[in-house]
């Protein structure tokens, strides 16, 4: 079944548990640059899902079979892909910049 273009959940799909082969996908789809929304849209899932899988919390080894599965299927993407570990940025703001308006 082919979800990339769909623009609803399929039923099969909504509220079902995510998979080592979706964290697979959603790794790929991360160094494609998919967006965030997108993705949760395709998979149904909460956004902290996602994160759990880039973070390393859920699907450990994930990360590195996605790695082989990108090799093959964009070979000419290898050198211009950043696969840099995943970052969290807080939104809340940071006590140390409260000293430069002082």
């Amino acid at each position: 079944m082919a979800v990339a273009f769909l623009s609803t959940v399929p039923p099969v799909l909504a509220r079902r548990p995510l998979t080592e082969a979706d964290a697979v996908d959603i790794w790929i789809a991360r160094w494609l640059r998919v967006r965030r929304k997108d993705l949760i849209h395709r998979y149904g899932c909460d956004p902290r899902r996602l994160y759990e899988i880039w973070e390393g919390e859920r699907f450990a080894g994930a990360r590195a079979k996605a790695l082989d599965v990108f090799e093959k299927r964009y070979p000419g993407l290898m050198d211009r892909v950043d696969f840099g570990a995943h970052q969290r940025f807080p939104r809340d703001s940071h006590e140390g910049q409260l000293s430069l308006f002082e």
